[in-house]
């Protein structure tokens, strides 16, 4: 059964929600979602390498937190609730040079007030890169949390 609360849920509306923001300056884009995941995937290039020329641990953890944050406010209630990123931590396991790696995430937890989420990053021959887990804030909607899509 789908966690979703949108039953309307596509690969083509998630991309709506990434104008303006830094997930369209880092090249993020939503590429999958199933019943209990969402998926994401960003290009390791001059945006998101550090100075060695490798995929940069900061660039993991905004994907990690783009592609979870995303994923809890497709859980909630849109006029009620808003969901914001209370804590992250990543483990990076292996470096990326080149291509594109993809964060998938599916929920460890999914209470009324914060949503745990595991979230991993693969690479192109998906070869694990980093685990990140974001624990997500649940939230009373104020006024300036307003998004159009959400």
């Amino acid at each position: 059964m789908a966690i979703w609360g949108n039953n309307d849920l596509t690969v083509e509306g998630l991309k709506q929600l990434l104008p303006n923001t830094m997930g369209e300056t880092l090249g993020i884009e939503f590429v999958a979602f199933g019943d209990d995941f969402i998926s994401a995937r960003m290009p390791v290039d001059n945006r998101t390498r550090q100075p060695y020329g490798l995929l940069h641990g900061g660039a993991s953890c905004a994907l990690a937190e783009t592609v979870g944050s995303v994923a809890s406010a497709l859980v909630v209630d849109h006029e009620k609730f808003a969901c914001v990123g209370l804590e992250i931590n990543a483990n990076h396991v292996r470096s990326a040079r080149e291509g594109f790696v993809t964060a998938t995430a599916k929920p460890l937890h999914l209470g009324a007030n914060t949503h745990v989420w595991d979230i991993r990053i693969t690479d192109e021959a998906n070869r694990l890169i980093c685990v990140s887990r974001l624990t997500v804030a649940v939230i009373p909607r104020k006024e300036s949390f307003r998004r159009p899509g959400l």
